[in-house]
């Protein structure tokens, strides 16, 4: 049964030749891909298509550590062997900035046949000047040692920390599962200069669908069909971002929740509605996840299109009782008000 694991015990299905005590730990040193730039697979660029320099080849921006709430061990979805992750908070440092990482972020770790590991986490932080910063990150491997993830910021650009919405931001982030804790180092690679390094290309196995980074864009004829489950989810208070690079943020926590239907269990806290405003993004971007009556996890995204309303997609392990939610369209009634958070219906596409 694929559940909630002791921290201890959260990683050891990763099976990537992880050090003892932790995950995506630094590069070797004198390693074959220590000094390497990195050549991301082209449908996991992380936003560097060109190459992932050594981070620490840059300046260093911070160093953050955070606990852990839960690790959950997927199991393995379409797009590989999933790991999610959700963070309590933790406390960030650096020469230029200091803060706080906020409770419930995101790490979804995938790792592939071939080692290759990847990475998306979605992050809040809560800087000295009491403004808030979203971090959607992207990150990938030949395999945990030499992980290196891609960091995207947006800050208020009237802030003390605008500077974050520019630049090329490279990093490490590493889990301890015998403390409980996450850490992640930041820098700046903008300046740095990788001609005549050697170069390391990133592969995928073949046949295996890459995981996808935009949301599903449904048909405008698609129409709802049968009811398959209405979730009911708790919310925390809204974190706002005003003037940021890719305009306005409206960031609602997730807490908790509950859902019946085809699949009964509980919303896992954890993720939240990530609104945007201004044409930076969907109005409605909520990412989080459900844990089913028998412990089974299912990743969920359910995101506005224009026109059409909320469309959700889901995530679960390809063996087990919800492999059904991997395939088939699905649309989302948009949210009712219920006690302490929203109501939700989702239908099969017609």
């Amino acid at each position: 049964m694929i559940t909630r694991r002791p921290f201890t015990l959260g990683l050891l299905s990763l099976g990537v030749g992880l050090a003892a005590g932790c995950s995506g730990g630094p590069a070797r040193r004198g390693g074959a891909t220590s000094a390497a730039t990195l050549l991301p697979h082209a449908a996991w660029d992380c936003g560097l298509p060109q190459g992932i320099p050594v981070p620490e080849q840059g300046t260093l921006v911070f160093e953050a550590e955070v606990k852990l709430d839960a690790v959950y061990d997927v199991g393995r979805t379409p797009f590989g062997l999933r790991q999610a992750v959700v963070t309590q908070e933790g406390t960030l440092k650096g020469p230029r900035i200091s803060g706080e990482v906020l409770a419930g972020g995101l790490d979804y770790q995938l790792v592939l046949a071939n080692g290759v590991v990847e990475v998306e986490q979605i992050l809040v932080l809560r800087t000295s000047d009491g403004k808030y910063v979203l971090l959607r990150n992207a990150g990938t491997g030949p395999d945990g040692n030499d992980l290196r993830i891609v960091y995207d910021f947006e800050a208020s650009s009237d802030g003390e920390f605008a500077w974050l919405n520019t630049g090329t931001f490279v990093g490490r982030r590493s889990i301890d599962r015998n403390a409980g804790t996450m850490r992640f180092s930041v820098y700046d690679v903008s300046a740095v200069n990788a001609a005549g390094a050697p170069v390391v290309r990133i592969g995928k196995p073949a046949g295996v669908p890459p995981q996808p980074w935009d949301y599903r864009h449904a048909d405008p004829s698609e129409q709802r069909g049968e009811e398959i489950l209405v979730e009911t989810v708790t919310l925390g208070r809204s974190q706002a971002i005003q003037n940021g690079k890719r305009g306005n943020r409206n960031i609602i926590p997730i807490t908790g929740g509950t859902v019946k239907g085809l699949i009964n269990g509980k919303v896992v806290f954890g993720g939240a509605d990530y609104q945007s405003f201004g044409g930076g993004g969907p109005p409605i971007d909520a990412r989080y996840m459900w844990q089913a009556e028998d412990g089974e996890i299912v990743i969920v995204r359910n995101t506005t299109n224009p026109g059409i309303g909320l469309v959700p997609t889901f995530e679960a392990r390809v063996d087990g009782p919800f492999a059904w939610m991997n395939s088939g369209k699905y649309l989302s009634s948009n949210p009712g008000m219920a006690n302490g958070g929203v109501s939700i219906s989702m239908y099969r596409s017609r």
